[in-house]
């Protein structure tokens, strides 16, 4: 079944790290809205008809809208589609933004999980990434939404910030923890050039963390929230049984899904396409979609990428029966020397690389994929 993602893409302060497309200019707020309910309507047929599992709302900062702004674009949807089966709908929210007013509200509507970017507990590296709350206002927030009725509560965190070594993630991961939340997303933190991290970087005022502090601090989260329950279930995500993110899962299998909104992407399982990252492009119409066809190599690329990142790892019979054996050949030949190196198994039929090695995984994939 498919996905539905829709890209609220205005946020009240830029965070020193985001690469995703977002503007603090909130005025057209609404007309974005408006068009976001049409382009859902003029592009339903995207999807296969076979019904809606998921709608995630991303950002940008999604808490931005009101509660019933978001009951809106559900309601709208379950117009367009078969949604009888929906299994979860998710919102990322700021802490700030979930008021008990705001979690009153929402709690009438059909969300149903709450993605609450805290990213810290510590006072100093909130500062640092310019975020908008303090770590007394994300742990409020979090408890917030648990007395509302929200018992699918995930937490956002970075790690691998320079400046902050082992001790302020600790403390971060024990608060996490104490909360009692469902999920939990632990991103190593990556400089890209546009943001304002990246902008220090090229005049030479801010550096990556050195690549063993990144593994200290990967295995860190890996046995931190593994010893309280939580399955690493793929590279940057840990779940309560049970609880993994249904949406985020059916990215890594290669589900369907739409993307509504500036800069959201689409896929129909072999072709990708996306709208332009410009608000006022995205409002004119316009050119409205670059496309990509994937070819039999990208598909097969994608499939390994995916899967890879995941505990489950890759059903090699799939790959025989959708490549072809001679494909499924070189895949294990491929494989065998990080099998024997113990950062990649192979079990009844699936190769996966073992959580906690899941900091090799790009290495690992790489060097599976289908060069020509």
């Amino acid at each position: 079944m498919a996905g539905l993602y829709l890209h609220i893409p205005f946020c009240k302060r830029i965070c020193a790290y985001c690469d995703f497309f977002k503007s603090a200019d909130l005025r057209r707020t609404e007309e974005v809205a408006a068009a976001m309910h049409d382009e859902l309507e003029r592009e339903a047929g995207f999807l296969p008809a076979e019904g809606l599992r998921t709608i995630y709302f991303g950002g940008g900062t999604p808490s931005l809208l009101a509660p019933e702004q978001l009951e809106e674009f559900i309601a709208h949807a379950a117009e367009l589609f078969d949604c009888p089966a929906l299994e979860e709908c998710t919102v990322e929210a700021n802490p700030d933004d979930l008021t008990p007013d705001y979690l009153r509200r929402l709690a009438r509507t059909r969300v149903d999980r709450l993605s609450i970017g805290i990213q810290s507990f510590d006072d100093a590296e909130l500062r640092l990434m310019n975020r908008r709350h303090t770590a007394d206002a994300a742990r409020s927030a979090v408890r917030r939404a648990q007395e509302a009725g929200f018992g699918n509560v995930t937490v956002d965190l970075i790690f691998g910030v320079p400046g902050f070594g082992a001790e302020t993630l600790a403390r971060s991961l024990r608060e996490t923890v104490a909360l009692g939340v469902q999920h939990v997303s632990a991103y190593h933190l990556t400089v890209e050039p546009g943001t304002a991290f990246g902008r220090r970087m090229a005049r030479g005022a801010f550096a990556p963390v050195a690549e063993q502090v990144s593994e200290e601090e990967f295995l860190l989260v890996h046995r931190t929230l593994t010893d309280a329950g939580f399955e690493h279930y793929e590279v940057s995500n840990f779940a309560q049984a049970g609880r993994r993110a249904v949406h985020n899962s059916a990215y890594w299998s290669g589900a369907p899904y739409l993307g509504i909104g500036p800069a959201a992407h689409s896929f129909d399982g072999r072709c990708r396409r996306w709208a332009a990252a410009d608000i006022g492009r995205y409002l004119a119409g316009g050119d409205r979609y670059e496309t990509e066809r994937l070819t039999e190599r990208d598909r097969y690329n994608e499939t390994v990428m995916t899967a890879l990142r995941t505990a489950d790892g890759l059903d090699t019979e799939t790959i025989g029966r959708r490549f072809g054996a001679q494909r499924l050949e070189a895949l294990t030949e491929a494989a065998r020397p990080w099998i024997d190196a113990g950062d990649a198994t192979l079990r009844d039929g699936r190769l996966a690389i073992p959580p906690e090695r899941f900091l090799l995984s790009d290495a690992v994939i790489a060097a599976l994929f289908w060069e020509s």
